[in-house]
This record gives C-alpha cells, sequence and structure tokens, in this order.
C-alpha cells in the first residue's frame, strides 16, 4: 500500500473534527478571533523523524476552511526531517487555521510518529535482507493511515483483514488439535490462499515447513532455533520472527536468516513526532 484513499482519510477527517468540535463549534477561536482575519501558519518539526501523514493534515484543513485555506508543501511523506524544518505553509482564515490545528497535528504527529520508529527498526536491519512487517495491532478505525505510515517509514504491511491471508495462531492450533490439522483445514477451506502458521518449536516448524505451509511464524524462538528453522526451510518457505523483538536485537534477528521481523510496536507503541503549527 503506498497511497491512501480519499475516502478512508476523508471519513477519518471528519470524524475526528466532529469528535473535535462538538456541538457548539471552537467557542474559544470565535469568541476572540475577528470574522474575515486572515493569517499565515507554518507546520515546523521539533524532532528528528520521517514525516507521514501531510495528505491527511492538508485534509484537515480543506474540510474547515472548505476552500478559504491553502496549503503549500515544504515536504513529502516519508522524508527524513530535522527539528526547526518547515514541512508545510498554510495560509486562510485565521478562524479555519485555529479551529483546524489540533486535530491536523494529531494525525500528522502520530502518523509521523509511526514512520519514524518504522525506520528505526528498518535501519537496524540494513543489509540483512530481512524486512520489517507491520501486524494488526493498530489503533481501530486508523488501520489504514497507520499502515500506510509504516509503508512511508520503509516497512511492509501484513495483512489489512482476517479475510485477506490466514494465520493459524496458538489458538487455533489448540482448537484443531495440533499445527499440521489447523494448516490442513485452513487450505481445504480455502484453496489459494496465503496460510501462514504460528510455531513455538523448532519441531512444529519443521511439521509445517513439510506439510506445505507458505510462511511459518517463528514465536518467541532464540536464535538458534531461527537458524536452525532457515536452515531446514532451505527456501521453502518464508519465515518470519515474532515476539520478544526489541531494536537492541533486531539485527542478531535478521542475520539468523529469516525473511521477516513482525513488529506489533510500529503501530501500537509509536510515541507521537512533535510537529509544532506556528502563526
Amino acid at each position: 500500500m503506498s497511497e491512501l484513499d480519499p475516502d478512508v482519510v476523508d471519513e477519518a477527517v471528519r470524524r475526528a473534527l466532529a469528535e473535535d468540535l462538538g456541538a457548539g463549534g471552537d467557542v474559544t477561536t470565535t469568541a476572540t478571533v475577528d470574522p474575515g482575519t486572515l493569517g499565515t501558519a507554518q507546520l515546523v518539526s521539533r524532532q528528528h523523524g520521517v514525516l507521514a501523514g501531510l495528505p491527511v493534515a492538508a485534509h484537515a484543513f480543506a474540510v474547515v476552511g472548505q476552500g478559504r485555506v491553502v496549503m503549500e508543501l515544504g515536504s513529502a511523506d516519508g522524508a527524513r526531517v530535522e527539528p526547526g524544518e518547515l514541512l508545510a505553509t498554510v495560509r486562510g482564515p485565521m478562524r479555519d487555521l485555529l479551529t483546524a490545528e489540533r486535530t491536523a497535528l494529531n494525525f500528522l504527529g502520530h502518523l509521523s510518529g509511526v514512520a519514524s520508529l518504522t525506520r528505526r527498526w528498518v535501519d537496524a536491519v540494513e543489509g540483512t535482507g530481512a524486512r520489517i512487517r507491520d501486524t494488526r495491532k493498530t489503533l481501530p478505525g486508523l488501520r489504514v493511515l497507520e499502515k500506510y505510515a509504516v509503508v512511508c517509514g520503509g516497512g511492509l504491511n501484513h495483512r489489512m483483514s482476517l479475510s485477506d491471508a490466514a494465520l493459524v495462531k496458538d489458538n487455533h492450533v489448540v482448537a484443531a488439535g495440533g499445527v499440521v490439522p489447523a494448516f490442513e483445514r485452513v487450505r481445504a477451506a480455502h484453496p489459494g490462499l496465503t496460510i501462514e502458521i504460528e510455531v513455538d518449536t523448532l519441531a512444529q516448524a519443521r511439521e509445517v515447513i513439510d506439510a506445505g505451509a507458505d510462511l511459518v511464524l517463528l514465536d518467541n524462538m532464540d536464535l538458534a532455533d531461527m537458524r536452525a528453522a532457515v536452515e531446514y526451510a532451505a527456501g521453502r518457505a518464508r519465515l518470519e520472527a515474532s515476539g520478544g523483538l526489541a531494536l537492541e536485537n533486531a539485527r542478531a534477528v535478521a542475520e539468523t536468516g529469516v525473511d521477516y521481523l513482525s513488529i506489533g510496536a510500529l503501530t501500537h507503541s509509536a510515541p507521537v513526532l512533535d510537529i509544532g503549527l506556528d502563526i
């Protein structure tokens, strides 16, 4: 996923603005700023990071401004930014700028935080051949935007929804009576669908590789077992490390030869990138 769906952006922005404005609108701004007062605002990064969400921020100003606000971009999503760097200039009625400010910054700061954290992981494994992937551990209603931000940071998207691909996890294994029976039941029900299966042990990994799994998720395995799984797979299945991963051990995990590192923290624990709006 490399582009944002305009309908998704519009829905998210309008929902956020409705939450922000409530029933009575921006009472502070309408009381303190005279109608017709024009202004110029600059979106400025306060930290090092990677930018994501400029189109979402721009749409917040557009919805509030209804054609009265113009936003000129000074950067682009996916760019590395420095403290003090000008990201965009926004011009229009002061009331519109101030009313849209927080909604625009909430999206821009959060999505840039996701992109920035993703880039740290991507940089940590650079040159190993392993790729960084996200998960479904996203904020409800923001999955499309957050997964877009992961791509801006250099990461890959896992499935968007439960119907995109099958991921047989430990509870499915228990319900089906074993890793191979679980895999075979999904394959029979959905022939042609990509099937990933989670395993906890090297023995389970060997079983599902022999059964024909497309992708095997190695859950909380140590480095030695990961290396052994890679050697056993010999290209027959792609392998994904998950659980117990941290930036400090990312490179060591990647150097075992796994294809992917699956990181829920990219979306559920990314700190906001500090971005301000200066009138």
